[in-house]
């Protein structure tokens, strides 16, 4: 790749000749304005807001190109400070403005809105343009996203969002003209078409047009009876991004903090799912080999994400039966504080209400999924997102920087590195094989790192050696995260072209790390930084310190078998921790 010589307001850089003139004036220390932007994503000169002027060696490029889309040349002369490029793009956000509806006090992104920060930036006070709003639309009937058209600059960050990134395509420009908006086809609610609430349009979104179902009302609800025993799981992702909500730099991990905020808001018991992720290894990897050495259906594909569970329902049923039987570890956690924990408090389990802190919108949907009850019990009664979280903590009033650092109550607080890194790609792979290889060889193995499940590839494969039955056995694995790779790799396996034993598939890009509920990082920093690749740094950081990394060496673990279970995989372990699913048609009919 050559470089190219460039000036941005009078000083010159040599960038990649592949550089836009957005990218050009960044690594000149200069920053141009954008709101349909989103690097890698959507790159579209919608919106007109990072116009610039530019010349070519004294030559003027004709009115002014959108700079995100703009390629830099030899001798390209770019200023993004003059007058007239000032004028145009206040202009240009002045009449974004004027169809939109600005209760910004009330705003759920209220001091994280793209658009609120632009028009800061801009000094922007009024807006000069009134005419004919265009007629709202409040979707809100999904358990997991709700869409609001009064919000919606029609930047189409979320359209790509999920047609390039997620390769689903629920989101599109509807009618025309002035009555255009994004939404789904015929007017359908996002709860009644392909969406899997995996929540990645959230994330794209620069200002409130889409967002979470909120349960924190739920909640306050359940603290504040007295007849209900409250409890809280907190997801291993939440840990790295919770931090990011109170201005700390994006993958901090707060662990300590976020235990000691949850104790103070009034929880009973203040547990951890990374508990319950050693529990679903141990009776996950025991289903493999279960199917590996009596000829079950392969290849065997993980369970753990609601969002994939959804999406395979809908477009890949006949791979059902690939599916791991297992629950999630938030259903699996919740089925146990409603009969472990219950037995052994002696309540009734029905006194008792389970919230889990997630970093997945699609796990709203996945708790009220009809499925996952036992004995009358829900598994868990609310989830909320690390947002959510966020939020409670600040009209708490805590200050989130001073709280101590705290531990997870026993019983169901106590976790290994295994179950910490579930929360990136590849790391229910490398949980599942730190356990199988010590069940197969009955030895306690001291490498435990599996480098090959690593990494922000989109498809990654392994092949590991394993002594099945006594010989050695190639297991052939695979890891896909984001559902566009998922449709790729099971198209692969459909044609014949690919085998494997064991699958890992995560809906989100990234894994719950960079779950629909995580802390939202604008379009700004995300040119700075990977969101994604900075918290599974602080999700292997923690299982590295973690005194047991294997999931089945978690004393907890062995207590709950020991003293209620019985063994992995046993007939109470299916009944309380095991499930199905079923296909599930693309459209509901309204």
């Amino acid at each position: 790749m050559a470089n190219v010589n460039v000036t941005v307001n009078g000083i010159a850089v040599s960038v990649p000749d592949n550089y836009t003139a957005l990218l050009a004036a960044r690594a000149a220390g200069v920053d141009i304005p954008t709101l349909c932007y989103l690097k890698d994503i959507n790159e579209v000169a919608a919106c007109r807001v990072c116009v610039v002027e530019a010349d070519i060696k004294g030559r003027p490029m004709r009115n002014l190109p959108a700079s995100c889309v703009l390629k830099v040349e030899e001798g390209m002369n770019i200023r993004t400070n003059t007058e007239r490029v000032r004028k145009a793009v206040k202009t240009n956000v002045e009449l974004i403005l004027a169809n939109h509806r600005r209760d910004c006090l009330t705003c759920i992104r209220s001091s994280n809105c793209e658009l609120q920060n632009l028009c800061r930036e801009l000094g922007i006070d009024e807006v000069p343009f009134q005419g004919e709003m265009r007629e709202a639309h409040l979707d809100q009937l999904s358990p997991s996203v709700v869409r609001d058209s009064s919000k919606c600059i029609l930047c189409g960050r979320c359209v790509s969002a999920c047609r390039d990134v997620q390769g689903i395509g629920v989101l599109d420009f509807t009618k025309r003209g002035f009555k255009t908006e994004v939404a789904p086809a015929y007017d359908f609610s996002m709860r009644d078409v392909e969406c899997v609430y995996c929540g990645q349009c959230i994330h794209a979104c620069p200002v409130a047009a889409l967002h979470e179902h909120s349960n924190i009302d739920k909640v306050y609800a359940a603290l504040q009876d007295p007849k209900k025993f409250v409890v809280v799981q907190t997801a291993p992702a939440v840990r790295a991004s919770l931090g990011e909500e109170f201005g700390l730099p994006v993958g901090t991990r707060v662990t300590g903090k976020m235990v000691a905020a949850l104790r103070r808001l009034g929880f009973d018991r203040v547990f951890d799912t990374n508990w319950s992720a050693d529990l679903t290894i141990v009776e996950e990897g025991h289903e493999l080999l279960h199917r590996l050495q009596n000829g079950g259906v392969t290849p065997m594909i993980t369970s753990c994400s609601p969002g994939w569970i959804r999406f395979c329902e809908m477009n890949y049923p006949e791979f059902l039966p690939n599916l791991s039987s297992c629950k999630s570890p938030q259903q699996m956690f919740g089925a146990m504080v409603k009969s472990y924990f219950a037995q052994k408090m002696e309540m009734d389990p029905k006194d008792i209400v389970c919230v889990s802190v997630m970093p997945c919108t699609s796990k709203k949907f996945e708790c009220s999924r009809p499925e996952m009850e036992v004995d009358g019990n829900r598994d868990v009664d609310i989830s909320i997102t690390t947002r959510e979280l966020g939020d409670m903590i600040k009209r708490s009033r805590l200050r989130f920087d001073m709280l101590p650092e705290e531990h997870p109550d026993p019983l169901m607080g106590e976790y290994t590195g295994a179950g910490v890194i579930f929360g990136a790609t590849g790391g229910v792979m490398e949980a599942a094989l730190r356990t199988v290889a010590d069940v197969l060889t009955g030895k306690d193995l001291e490498a435990v790192e599996y480098q090959e499940c690593r990494g922000l590839k989109g498809i990654k494969e392994a092949t590991v050696t394993l002594p099945i039955d006594g010989k050695p056995t190639e297991i052939k694995i695979a890891i896909a995260h984001g559902t566009k790779n998922a449709a790729t790799l099971l198209d692969e396996i459909k044609a014949g072209r690919k085998n494997y034993h064991f699958i890992e598939v995560m809906a989100c890009p990234g894994g719950c790390v960079h779950g629909g509920g995580q802390s939202i990082v604008s379009a700004k920093k995300r040119l700075d930084c990977e969101p994604k690749e900075l918290r599974a740094k602080a999700l292997y950081s923690e299982d590295e310190a973690c005194h047991l990394r294997k999931s089945h060496k978690n004393p907890e673990i062995i207590a709950l078998y020991q003293e209620f279970l019985g063994e992995p995989n046993s007939h109470k372990a299916h009944h309380y921790l095991h499930t199905h699913y079923a296909p599930r048609p693309f459209y509901v009919e309204q």
